[in-house]
């Protein structure tokens, strides 16, 4: 049994971290699905301006293996995991992931959506329009999902963090708010220290978050739900970014320059 991709999705996550677990909880995360051409697929397209929203079936091009459990973001209560069929997670038998998008508008090939959780380049084996009264079952059980005590807590931006994280944006496709915001949004969940990527001092309610080769300082209030994303450093060491030393991940100089104009700036 062969598919053939019907096109691509291009988008600002490059990583599975960055990528929401639920798209529609993050809003203005635009990207684009680009088809094919030569296949006819104009004509394909015609009609589905009119829906707004679209399922968009895809392939895990990244995962290389499945695992016949999963460990959801908030597991149910008494279990760390549950079997894969009953979860959402993208280890599975057969690579493939469905997911509903907001479509935004199209233009010849290309369609322009939001709210998706897809990675850039994403292969796309087919497309169809969401229609409310046959795909929406408000009613319906969720299983274990209807138990979750899910908390979501309020994540602010200080000034600092704004103006250093819009300047990486700017200088890289470093999307730093975005990311914090998607990792961080479950609070209590990640005050354990039991999270990749993250150090928690819960004497001091402030933490670090890891991204790539930068790293987030956040402070956190558990009484009233909130954090507040407060700045940004470089996850190098200064012998680190020594002019002679090996660049692996090709971002030294972002590094350098992010130094010298937040750091070193008098």
């Amino acid at each position: 049994m062969n598919y053939t991709p019907i096109g691509t999705f291009y988008g600002n996550p490059h990583y599975k971290y960055e990528a929401p677990r639920q798209g529609h909880l993050y809003p203005s995360h635009i990207g684009r699905i680009v088809l094919n051409e030569g296949f006819n697929f104009e004509t394909a397209l015609r009609d589905l301006e009119g829906f707004e929203r679209i399922w968009v079936i895809f392939h895990f091009h990244l995962n290389s293996h499945w695992r016949p459990t999963a460990k959801p973001p908030v597991p149910p209560l008494g279990k760390d995991r549950v079997g894969l069929f009953a979860s959402r997670s993208p280890y599975r038998p057969n690579p493939i992931g469905l997911t509903s998008v907001k479509l935004i508008k199209i233009e010849g090939l290309t369609l322009y959506i939001d709210e998706g959780d897809l990675l850039n380049e994403t292969p796309i084996i087919d497309i169809k329009p969401y229609i409310p009264k046959a795909d929406a079952f408000p009613n319906a059980k969720a299983g274990w999902v209807d138990f979750q005590q899910i908390d979501n807590w309020e994540i602010e931006c200080s000034k600092i963090f704004l103006k250093e994280a819009n300047w990486i944006l700017e200088n890289s496709d470093f999307d730093l708010e975005s990311f914090a915001k998607i990792q961080l949004n479950r609070g209590e969940s990640i005050l354990d220290n039991s999270r990749k990527r993250i150090s928690i001092d819960k004497e001091n309610c402030k933490g670090v978050l890891a991204y790539r080769t930068f790293r987030i300082e956040f402070s956190f209030d558990e009484i009233q739900k909130k954090m507040i994303l407060e700045s940004v450093f470089s996850g190098y060491s200064s012998t680190e970014l020594a002019e002679n030393s090996i660049d692996k991940y090709g971002d030294k100089n972002l590094h350098r320059a992010f130094i010298k104009k937040f750091i070193d700036a008098p």
